[in-house]
């Protein structure tokens, strides 16, 4: 349980800056705050993803309760406004929120009334249920629901030019024929909220305001111990195959017939569902359900959302985070079929890299090898190698095009069997930032991090492919890759690796962190415990490694800023938290101390993003939290590293 009382509750600073999320298993989500403040245009209480969350649309942006106890009223939400008002300040009565399996929960203290709030939403559906109890009042009171909507782009705006078309339906309406909400007592109405603020879009340089639509109202007379439910949903059937059949048991069984589930049901079957997860201690079980956030159905399989709110689904993030979300946790059919569904799209032995913006991108030097790295661990773990042998054709393809040559110049050098890649205005690794169309970290050439993989990749296969009596050449090329890269990577200093050879302008000596997955990898001739202790003294914090050292030219401390500000210093010293795996990989490989790593990123789990790790953090301390709140790379990492230092888990 992470847990909150009236010190942080009643801080409009501190429970603005607490996010919470829960998922529908499609992509989709509802997200918001502690304070119950929407600082983001993101957050609301239904957000409809497309089949493979490439795009998403905000409805039911809030539902503002009133209670009215006597003569008494109490205005139980908080609502910013482009003014600078808050009003009304319903954060103020917060006695306590909790997240507990998974469900966020807030109980208003209002003297001889106590009211509580839960929230969940159906797993392979895109419908929420939002449940109000009434704990203690010594007379039934009267509870008014309005609801706030909206129907838009989810990175965008919607501004009052004419009013929607709401249509009443039994038990509620319909918002503009895409979704419906039903509760108790519809009271039809409608009128806009104008200037509705987000604060955190304001400190991004992005526009904060908007406006929403008051729908009418949902009224209730409770007593203790009664409750209101209201449920918002899509009204579109589920995309063909999306709804998956692991864990049926925990869904309610109106869902399964294809009906809609009551708001009580929704946040019931969620919980179960958390318990069945698994996870071992307290620290695994929380990391059990965030991962979970993350892994959806598509039409053509199962995949993972790269982080909450803005990503959808990145062939890069989907394979750095395969290891942790799939295996780690027990879903071996499910990481089977993520592979077989990425084999069928390898296209010049490349992965797309995203549809995110609404074209299918090949851009990536990296995505390909970490699918070999992935099935390379999914054939370790669950000795399936008649999935390796289904695999096969498109592994030789990786390797036979990178090899040979294609897009963005990505080829084997012939000098040396090293691996190079980039084009003049592209960036390919993960380092990706570019600010007008030119990279920030500039890493064209022969990157550290992108030949550990290739070495491994062409090791790792070969070995597969002995294993399933394959014939092939990648053994001789690894051999000679992995001699060459010990050779070309090694700075005779003593400082580690370089970070890029043969770039334009030579040799790239910036202390980064790319280096330890050259030191973790066990086919890459790479494991000095120097190394190691390099990257601790410049790079480690207490929630993952600085992406670049202190003092470097370009070191950025803080994450913040508008779009080229943030873009500036991306990958130029702020923290990512998934390199908290490769740290410990090559920490193990080394025989490095790792005692203690983990604990910062432990706490982090109740710091911001509430039970999931963040995307980023600043570099400079106090390292606050920045980027996406909720990072599937990060926390699969996490995860991952868990595991192997020996933290307790219990899998599906």
């Amino acid at each position: 349980m992470i847990r909150f009382g009236r010190q942080v509750c009643g801080d409009l600073d501190a429970a603005a800056s607490r996010e919470w999320l829960v998922t529908d298993g499609l992509g989709g989500y509802a997200m918001g705050t502690v304070a119950g403040l929407r600082t983001r245009r993101y957050h609301g209480l239904l957000v409809v993803a497309a089949p493979g969350a490439a795009s998403r649309s905000l409805g039911l942006a809030a539902l503002d309760p009133v209670v009215r106890a006597g003569e008494r009223v109490f205005r139980l939400a908080t609502d910013e406004w482009a003014g600078g008002a808050v009003d009304p300040a319903g954060h103020t009565h917060l006695a306590e929120f909790r997240l507990t399996d998974g469900v966020p929960c807030w109980r208003w203290d209002l003297g001889d009334v106590v009211l509580e709030r839960e929230i969940a939403m159906a797993h392979g559906r895109s419908a929420v249920g939002v449940v109000f109890r009434v704990l203690r009042a010594p007379r039934p009171v009267e509870l008014e629901l309005t609801p706030l909507c909206t129907w838009r782009d989810a990175h965008g705006e919607r501004h009052a030019w004419g009013d929607p078309q709401v249509t009443p339906v039994a038990g509620g309406f319909e918002f503009e024929g895409v979704y419906r909400v039903a509760g108790p007592s519809w009271r039809p109405g409608g009128e806009w909220y104008r200037g509705v603020h987000a604060r955190d879009e304001a400190a991004r340089g992005l526009n904060p305001d908007e406006d929403l639509w008051a729908a009418g109202c949902f009224t209730a007379t409770l007593a203790p111990g009664e409750t209101a439910s209201v449920t918002a949903f899509a009204t579109g059937e589920p995309a063909a195959g999306a709804v998956p059949t692991t864990f049926a048991g925990g869904m309610p069984a109106a869902f399964i017939d294809g009906e809609t589930p009551s708001a009580v049901e929704i946040v019931a079957a969620a919980r179960r569902r958390a318990v069945a997860l698994g996870g071992g201690d307290a620290v695994g079980r929380q990391l059990a359900i965030a991962a979970d956030q993350f892994v959806i159905e598509t039409p053509t399989g199962p995949s993972a959302v790269a982080g909450y709110p803005w990503f959808g689904e990145w062939s890069r993030d989907l394979m750095t985070s395969f290891e942790g979300l799939f295996l780690t946790t027990g879903r071996h059919e499910q990481a089977r079929r993520v592979l077989l569904r990425a084999g069928a799209t390898v296209s010049d032995g490349m992965l797309a890299n995203t549809a995110d913006t609404g074209t299918l991108e090949y851009n990536t030097a990296d995505a390909a090898l970490w699918f070999l790295r992935a099935i390379d661990r999914y054939a370790e773990v669950t000795g399936d190698l008649d999935t390796v042998a289904a695999l096969a054709g498109a592994m030789d393809e990786v390797l036979d095009l990178h090899r040979r040559g294609t897009r963005f110049g990505i080829a084997a050098d012939p000098a040396d069997g090293l691996l190079m890649q980039g084009k003049p205005g592209f960036a390919l690794t993960w380092m990706d930032a570019r600010v007008d169309g030119v990279p920030v970290t500039e890493r064209q050439g022969k990157a550290v991090e992108i030949n550990a993989l290739w070495v491994n990749g062409l090791a790792s296969t070969a070995a597969l492919f002995d294993r399933i009596g394959r014939g092939h050449d990648w053994s001789a090329a690894a051999s000679r890759a992995a001699a060459s890269f010990e050779h070309r990577f090694t700075r005779p200093d003593g400082l580690g690796l370089y970070d890029v050879v043969d770039g334009p302008a030579g040799n790239d000596p910036s202390i980064r962190p790319n280096q330890l997955l050259a030191v973790g990898l066990p086919h890459v001739p790479a494991a000095d415990p120097d190394i190691v202790e390099l990257c601790r003294a410049t790079l480690l914090t207490s929630i993952g490694p600085r992406s670049l050292a202190p003092g470097s030219p370009g070191y950025h401390g803080r994450h913040r800023g508008g779009p080229a500000d943030r873009d500036h210093a991306y990958h130029q010293g702020t923290v990512w938290p998934w390199l908290i795996g490769p740290f410990v990989d090559a920490a193990r490989r080394t025989g490095a101390d790792t005692t203690g790593v983990l604990d910062g990123l432990e706490l982090h789990l109740s710091e911001w993003g509430l039970g999931s790790v963040s995307e980023t953090a600043d570099g400079d301390a106090p390292h606050a939290a920045t980027g996406c709140p909720f990072q599937a790379w990060s926390v699969a990492e996490l995860l991952r590293a868990r595991a192997l230092e020996g933290g307790t888990w219990v899998g599906r």
